[in-house]
C-alpha cells in the first residue's frame, strides 16, 4: 500500500489544501493529513475544531484519515507507517524551503517528498491570507473545500 502524509498546521485547511489531497489520491492508496503544531505560528483555531473541519471535508472519503500530531514530521511518517510525504507547492519561495526539508528528510529517513503544482486557482489562497480576512470579517468561503463552514 502507497501511503502518504499532508502534514500541515491548516489554519484553515483551504480548497488549495483540498485540491492536493484530491489530486494526491490518483497517487497514493491512503493519504493522512496531519495537523502539527508548529511552534512559530499563532493558531486561529485550535487542533481539534481543525481536525473536524477536515474530517468534514473528506466525510466521504474513506482513503483519507486525518491525526494531530506533536513530533517532527518525520516521526509522525514513521509512526503511521508512510512512506511518502505530500506537499504543495505555490511558489518559487515554497520550492526552496520544501527542497530543503525534503531532501534532510529523505537522508535521515528514507521517506521520499512528492510535491504537486498547487491548481492555477488557488495559488493566491493561504491560510495566513484567510486569517487575516477573517481577522476583519470577510466572508472567505471562496476558499474552503466544499460542506466546510467556518
Amino acid at each position: 500500500m502507497k501511503r502518504a502524509i499532508f502534514p500541515g498546521s491548516f489554519d484553515p485547511f483551504t480548497i488549495g489544501h483540498y485540491s492536493i489531497v484530491q489530486r494526491g489520491l490518483h497517487i497514493f492508496d491512503e493519504i493522512i493529513i496531519g495537523i502539527g503544531h508548529n511552534q512559530s505560528k499563532k493558531t486561529l483555531f485550535s487542533a481539534e475544531k481543525r481536525l473536524q473541519i477536515i474530517q468534514d471535508a473528506f466525510a466521504d472519503a474513506p482513503r483519507v484519515k486525518v491525526q494531530i500530531y506533536n513530533s517532527l514530521t518525520i516521526d509522525f511518517a514513521k509512526e503511521v507507517d508512510a512512506a511518502f510525504i505530500l506537499r504543495g507547492l505555490r511558489t518559487v519561495a515554497d520550492f526552496e524551503y520544501e527542497r530543503t526539508i525534503g531532501d534532510t528528510n529523505r537522508i535521515i529517513s528514507g521517506v521520499e517528498t512528492v510535491i504537486l503544482f498547487t491548481e492555477a486557482a488557488y495559488a493566491h489562497i493561504s491560510s495566513t491570507v484567510a486569517r487575516e480576512l477573517m481577522s476583519y470579517g470577510k466572508d472567505i468561503s471562496a476558499f474552503l473545500p466544499p460542506n466546510v463552514k467556518i
